[in-house]
């Protein structure tokens, strides 16, 4: 491959899509599997005619021929979960919570100074300001050294330059953002301080539900639609005196860096996309559009874009932002996150959206401390060396792209030696082995047919943007025809992957790895453990971010926020900014 991107957006092909069913088509199509075990000859189109009628829909001879590649892939999964021996006490991981132990009490705050604060001063240009972290800029607003309406301001007058160019806005709020941030610059006058991201500008990923605008979910069979409730994490974000400026663009229904109002560019090289499916929320944050933004993720939906455009992304622990009002991909996986320009952002975002709400039957409360409450000496830093060493692209053909994979690799290791002079104490690590991950990834297929299953059945499916294997529409239609006793045993597995996991970490606080290194985002998110995405370097060859990524404990927000805070405080990879052009004109 010549990018090392893996989420949502890239790697379909290698999804589980398990036919079966029940009656004479499903007999035919379970023979079928069973012979192409044994190297008998591979699936046809015909077999899949065949076992069509348990599905309920009828698809054309094109459909057919897209999915056989999938279909034979997916045979020697199918019986690597079939042969898996799992004890009839390993309940499925329904109703799901990532194992969690009860929560427990952060830390007290150790006896030392404060952080000395310089005095808050207003950047000389205007291009500065956008640029500035939230934290300065909640100084700047406290200290009047610029109002919320000003930076309000500011930022719609950069999506209007800049949006025609990076495709990032679904929906300018531009009334609901003056009068948000007039209210803010009243309050504060006041003496009514909300918290740190009071009069801040912020953008919410097109899926999150915001009362009296679009909520198009990057489709265009959603394109008009608003939604009857509010999304909590827009409430909590309102409440804590934020201004929402736009809805940011999403690849459609939450995949990729394509919506129905083209492809969201990545600031540093507006010729490629942002990658998804947080496009929009990844390039308008590192463009200087928004101070921060949020994302969702159900496999690298906050990490990917996030490496692609050079910014840093919080993956809470599964349950610790409620999604209610945001679209739900699959239920069991899916996560609500901030984007951020660095990991104190992220996690000023993260302790305004946090906590069980009775809304979300899977969110959660738990700990979590900010400014940290540990130092780095006390935690200790699991890194897993063979990843460290992964050829990623192993399958690269060219002499640039050998070189492209050796300039990676040589990141991640200086990476290593910036924790090792902080005084990180790293300690070798091995990820879980006895549970295959990969062929839990049906559980996603799964359940993401299941949540647009109307698509396909009134044949909307086929007005959606991409029509291709490794999109939507295919993954849809496929996803149907799983059988539900698999997806019910990959649940089952997916605890025995959990129960390692919680193994193997038992002796770290959290584990540094390569952001694509081996199964690790995938493992990850279906462990639900929380993970935060830095940039680490830049490459040589266009000039591109790469990226590192912390993984926590189950809840270990404080922790890993702490550490990718002091990786970046000897780092200045999150400060740099892209050089933008201008688009022609601003949009409608």
């Amino acid at each position: 491959m010549t990018e090392p991107v893996r989420d949502v957006d890239q790697g379909r092909r290698k999804l589980l899509t398990l036919l079966a069913g029940a009656g004479a088509g499903a007999a035919v199509f379970g023979r079928a599997l069973a012979a192409l075990a044994e190297g008998a000859p591979k699936v046809t189109a015909e077999m899949v005619k065949q076992a069509e009628w348990v599905s309920g829909v009828s698809f054309s001879d094109a459909e057919r021929a897209l999915m056989l590649d999938d279909l034979n892939e997916s045979a020697s999964e199918i019986g690597a979960l079939r042969s898996l021996p799992i004890d009839n006490a390993v309940p499925p991981a329904f109703t799901f919570s990532p194992l969690v132990a009860p929560p427990q009490e952060a830390p007290p705050a150790p006896p030392t100074a404060a952080r000395r604060e310089r005095p808050a001063v207003r950047p000389v240009s205007d291009e500065e300001l956008a640029f500035t972290g939230v934290k300065e800029l909640g100084r700047m607003l406290r200290a009047g050294k610029v109002s919320s309406t000003e930076l309000t301001k500011l930022s719609l007058a950069r999506l209007a330059k800049y949006d025609p160019v990076l495709s990032c806005a679904v929906t300018v709020t531009s009334e609901l953002a003056l009068a948000q941030a007039k209210r803010a610059d009243e309050e504060l006058a006041a003496g009514r301080d909300r918290g740190p991201l009071h009069g801040i500008p912020w953008g919410a990923k097109d899926l999150v539900a915001v009362p009296g605008y679009r909520t198009t979910w990057g489709s265009v069979t959603f394109r008009e639609q608003t939604r009857p409730e509010t999304a909590t994490v827009y409430r909590k974000l309102e409440e804590a005196g934020a201004v929402l400026v736009a809805k940011t663009a999403v690849g459609e229904l939450a995949w990729g860096d394509v919506w129905f109002g083209g492809t969201t560019k990545n600031p540093w090289k507006v010729d490629q996309g942002s990658s998804g499916s947080s496009a929009g929320s990844a390039s308008a944050t590192a463009a200087g559009l928004v101070a921060f933004a949020i994302g969702t993720e159900t496999w690298g939906s906050i990490v990917s874009p996030c490496t692609r455009c050079g910014v840093t992304g919080l993956r809470p622990t599964f349950g610790r932002v409620s999604r209610h009002g945001v679209m739900a991909l699959a239920w069991t996986m899916d996560k609500v996150g901030p984007i951020a320009r660095s990991a104190e952002d992220c996690a000023l975002v993260f302790s305004a959206i946090e906590g069980k709400d009775p809304l979300d039957p899977c969110s959660v409360d738990g700990p979590f401390a900010w400014p940290p409450r540990r130092s780095l000496k006390e935690l200790t830093i699991g890194f897993v060396p063979e990843l460290f060493e992964e050829e990623r692209g192993k399958d690269a053909k060219t002499e640039e792209e050998k070189a492209r994979e050796a300039e990676w690799r040589q990141i991640d290791r200086r990476s290593l030696d910036v924790l090792r002079q902080l005084g990180a104490r790293l300690v070798p690590l091995k990820l879980p082995t006895r549970t295959p991950v990969a062929p839990l990834s049906l559980i996603l297929t799964a359940e993401a047919a299941t949540a647009f299953d109307a698509l396909v059945l009134d044949g909307r499916v086929k007005t959606m943007v991409r029509q291709t294997a490794d999109a939507w529409p295919n993954v849809f239609r496929h996803g149907r025809l799983i059988p539900a006793v698999d997806y019910v045993r990959a649940q089952r597995a997916r605890t025995l992957l959990m129960r390692e996991m919680e193994e193997r970490l038992a002796g770290v606080d959290l584990f540094v790895a390569p952001t694509f290194g081996g199964s690790s985002l995938l493992l990850t998110n279906l462990t639900g453990h929380p993970a935060v995405v830095v940039p680490n370097g830049f490459r040589l060859s266009d000039g591109t971010p790469t990226s590192l990524t912390f993984t926590g404990r189950l809840q270990g927000e404080s922790d890993l926020l702490a550490v990718a805070d002091l990786f970046q405080r000897a780092t200045d990879f999150h400060t740099r900014r892209p050089r933008l052009p201008e688009g022609p004109a601003a949009k409608g």
